[in-house]
């Protein structure tokens, strides 16, 4: 691939990225959150998507905050509504984070058509393709995270 094709790939990524992040804002204003709390419940339903029961420690892992912002964070989810926590089924002495049912229906309800609108547009490629793009978006994605999780130059 040319250093401009790979360029050009990087620009549209960014503007992937500019999208969704108008979307995720949009869902933010409109219920009264702050990016980091939209990046939170995300990380709690990802978690559970994944069959993880995620604890505030994994949750200051996954939206990089130290512990006293994060109990900051899940108490201000809880009061509004939108997380929960709950004793671990497995481990009783473990307290581990749920989305509740409304906010669960409230990102159904503003994220819903886009999941299925971009499951639509998927259907003209093959499993072939999707794979590459699967492992693209997974390897952009780490870099990133490396990249936003780095220290600053000079620290």
């Amino acid at each position: 691939m040319s250093h401009e094709s790979a360029r050009e790939l990087a620009l549209l990524l960014r503007r992937l990225n500019v999208e969704l992040d108008a979307v995720t804002t949009r869902f933010a204003d409109l219920h009264g959150l702050n990016r980091t709390d939209v990046r939170a419940l995300v990380a709690v339903m990802d978690a559970a998507r994944r069959g993880e029961a995620l604890t505030a420690g994994r949750l200051g892992e996954a939206v990089d905050l130290r512990s006293a912002s994060v109990t900051a964070l899940v108490d201000r989810l809880e009061k509004v509504g939108h997380l929960r926590r709950t004793r671990d089924a497995e481990d009783r002495r473990r307290v581990v984070l749920e989305m509740s049912e409304t906010a669960l229906a409230a990102g159904g309800e503003h994220f819903g058509g886009l999941a299925r609108d971009l499951t639509g547009a998927m259907e003209g490629y093959t499993d072939d393709e999707l794979a590459v793009v699967r492992r693209w978006l997974e390897d952009m994605t780490a870099v990133i995270t490396r990249h936003n999780r780095a220290e600053p130059d000079g620290a």
